[in-house]
């Protein structure tokens, strides 16, 4: 992460100032660069207002957007667009209903400013959750598997309307050009078969659809985490989520060795969840639905991946062989 001081833009100053009810922006430091030149995300301090500082995220479609990748397109585009528009709608409809057990950043506001966007949100590190990690204990791994299956539970049943009608950034319907690239002729034909059986759980929730390590923020002692980044959160079977969230945490070997533990614990957290609300009726349901969707939700990434970045470190032999195992069966 960059962090760089600098002025504001004095239209964003007095959109930052009008959504915060701040008599002053004191500074305001540049933490992260969105993808594809999107913007950026800033922290800013505050003077004269209810909050000391907030996080703002800048978002400004870019002349000429380059992909870390190369995938620069009108569908890209178009999706990136979208993303942004979702994410506040879950912020102002959504987020409210997040316990602390699957904290999310308080929405502060936003605001249309031209052509570009700002997105007003609380600032974690000052909530407690002042750590960011790329490598994960057992501790910090148990605190993201609670936030997950405490999220899944909190929106069962829930109609994603605003959001995406099928949660995560690399679900089929978004992504026929990384289809057509893929070199997988049994992959290729297995891809409508995984979608349609991961869309036809009896089961939908809200997922993240972006929950890798890198969106949780931390508590000190890593006994707690809150999550950020809901450009595509929507519906879906919480299996997308976990499954996603694990292959950002390990390698092939820890991927293997951890799959069953890491099931146990999160169908754990999600009885126990799903019993703070009033569902526990279900939660034996939702977990034989699940449980066996996970090397489809599994299988399902890694077709995405291997025809978007056919080199990725993800691709690896755990990987293969449940991609594998999957297709022989379908």
């Amino acid at each position: 992460m960059t962090s760089l001081q600098q002025p504001l833009p004095p239209h964003l100053e007095q959109g930052l100032l009008r959504i915060t009810g701040a008599r002053a922006v004191r500074d305001a430091h540049e933490i992260q660069r969105l993808w594809s030149g999107y913007g950026s995300i800033l922290r800013c301090s505050l003077a004269g207002g209810p909050r000391s500082s907030v996080i703002a995220k800048h978002i400004r479609w870019p002349s000429d957007a380059s992909h870390p990748r190369g995938w620069s397109s009108d569908r890209g585009h178009a999706r990136k667009v979208r993303s942004y528009r979702v994410e506040r709608s879950f912020y102002e409809h959504f987020a409210a209903r997040c316990r602390d057990d699957c904290r999310v950043p308080a929405y502060v506001g936003g605001e249309q400013i031209g052509e570009e966007q700002l997105l007003v949100l609380e600032d974690l590190d000052g909530a407690g959750f002042p750590e960011r990690r790329r490598h994960i204990d057992d501790g910090g791994l148990d605190a993201c598997l609670r936030w997950l299956a405490a999220f899944h539970a909190a929106f069962v049943d829930q109609e994603p309307t605003g959001l995406w009608p099928v949660g995560t950034y690399w679900h089929l319907d978004t992504r026929p050009d990384e289809l057509a690239a893929l070199d997988d002729p049994a992959l290729i034909d297995a891809a409508p078969e995984l979608d349609r059986r991961l869309r036809a759980s009896a089961f939908s929730t809200l997922v993240h659809g972006d929950a890798k390590i890198a969106n949780f923020c931390f508590s000190s002692d890593e006994r707690a985490v809150a999550a950020v980044d809901f450009q595509y959160v929507g519906g879906g079977c919480g299996m997308k989520d976990l499954a996603y969230f694990v292959s950002s945490c390990f390698d092939e070997t820890e991927c293997e060795r951890r799959e069953q533990p890491v099931l146990d614990a999160y169908f754990a957290h999600l009885r126990r969840a799903l019993g703070e609300r009033g569902k526990d009726r279900v939660a034996r349901d939702i977990e034989a639905d699940w449980r066996p969707l996970y090397p489809l939700a599994w299988t399902d990434f890694y077709r995405f991946l291997k025809g978007w970045s056919p080199g990725h470190w993800k691709l690896h032999s755990y990987s293969e062989r449940v991609a594998r195992e999957v297709v022989a069966s379908l």
